[in-house]
């Protein structure tokens, strides 16, 4: 009977270690001391523009197109102690690619919604793109995700974006309420 309580109690624990997730990784740990302190003391960033009033265009994607911003917002300047780390971050996607069920493969994760129309996008080191190959269908661009992967620290451009960071992901998932 000793045996078997101790097997029922392996058991048990190997479950719960299987559905336990990784600890939340904070958009912040991306971006370099001197970074964080130069956000930090940035000085109030003016949203009268036409995207401001509510006046959207797709031009220019996340890539930063006021040349008048402190340097700090178009800093790629990464962390290196999180390159090949294992994370869990929160975000917000922007698709690229999708595959033949219409499920996103390729985008970037952004640390709030709207980032492709907001003014301004973030900074390069902190937009990751995100490769998960076995896709995600996203109903609603500003519904939260969690992305799981190994973080690489990989300069990103394309037309949309630059980014300082990728991931290979392992998992994506909706973020739910009881995550909150």
């Amino acid at each position: 009977m000793p045996c078997r309580a101790l097997l029922l109690f392996v058991v048990m624990l190997l479950s719960a270690t299987a559905r336990a997730e990784l600890a939340e990784t904070d958009w912040l740990q991306l971006l370099p001391a001197s970074d964080r302190q130069a956000l930090e003391n940035m000085p109030e960033i003016s949203h009268d523009t036409a995207e401001g009033e509510g006046v959207f265009s797709n031009k220019g994607g996340l890539k930063q197109q006021d040349k008048d911003l402190p340097a700090v917002m178009y800093s790629s300047k990464t962390v290196a102690a999180m390159n090949g780390r294992t994370i869990r971050i929160g975000g917000y996607p922007v698709p690229l690619e999708s595959n033949a069920k219409g499920a996103s493969t390729l985008f970037f994760l952004v640390p709030y919604p709207g980032a492709c129309i907001h003014v301004p996008p973030p900074p390069p080191n902190q937009l990751i793109l995100v490769r998960y190959p076995k896709g995600i269908t996203l109903e609603d661009i500003y519904a939260p995700i969690w992305v799981s992967g190994a973080l690489k620290v990989e300069a990103v451009s394309n037309d949309l974006a630059d980014a300082a960071y990728a991931l290979d992901a392992s998992a994506v998932r909706l973020v739910e309420e009881s995550d909150l």
